[in-house]
């Protein structure tokens, strides 16, 4: 479960990012994030991933209570988080079975776990077939999915997508949101998805929290907002 409580985060600069958000996403949920630019979307996923800390209030990720969480035990919490960027991030000189593999080693995984689930995870992105290309031999969308994979490389029980289609057509980007929904429901995952994609939010009508100016102003199922 995720669970902010009356979160406010305030920058050196006096800005207001987050102001009193209350928001709680149970375990195996998909969600939309939405909002302008500057509405306090992306200070939301950097408070998620405790890259910054609260001004006050109270972030709770299963056991971990991020505001009072000690620097030491970051990297053990993001473990339990798998994080896809809208820049993909992939190591240009690594195989896609390298790229994958690297959040195993980090952790230190044994060489015949890597072997089994590399290409168990590769399978489930519709890449089984492309364990040896080097990204530049993937299209777009072929690159995200690598991403994806390494997201899942240490099974974590939250996937975390920011602007996860904003390099992407508008096809792959329903493919790449087909792809993180059938992951929710069949591994039950909670996805927490940030976009200002309209689009996909209208289509796959699932739950939409939509920030402005720092606070929540709306939480429904269904559908972005006008």
């Amino acid at each position: 479960m995720i669970e902010f409580e009356n979160v406010k985060k305030v920058y050196p600069n006096g800005t207001m990012a987050l102001d009193g958000v209350d928001l709680k996403i149970n375990d195996g949920e998909f969600v939309f994030i939405v909002g302008s630019s500057g509405a306090g979307k992306s200070t939301l996923m950097k408070l998620l991933l405790r890259e910054e800390k609260v001004t006050s209030g109270t972030i709770k990720v299963d056991e971990f209570d991020l505001a009072n969480m000690s620097d030491h035990k970051i990297p053990y919490f993001r473990r339990q988080l798998g994080v896809v960027f809208q820049d993909f991030r992939l190591f240009q000189h690594k195989t896609v079975f390298e790229n994958v593999s690297f959040a195993m080693r980090a952790i230190g995984e044994p060489n015949h776990v890597i072997r089994r689930r590399v290409p168990a995870i590769l399978n489930i992105v519709g890449l089984h077939d492309k364990m040896k290309c080097y990204p530049r031999e993937l299209s777009g969308g072929e690159q995200q999915r690598v991403a994806l994979a390494r997201a899942l490389a240490n099974n974590p029980g939250i996937i975390i997508a920011d602007e996860p289609t904003g390099n992407l057509d508008p096809e792959l980007s329903f493919d790449m949101m087909n792809l993180l929904r059938r992951i929710c429901r069949s591994k039950n995952k909670t996805v927490v998805v940030i976009t200002h994609e309209k689009n996909l939010v209208d289509h796959f009508q699932e739950r939409v929290i939509r920030l402005e100016d720092g606070k929540m102003t709306e939480d429904r199922v269904g559908g972005m907002f006008e």
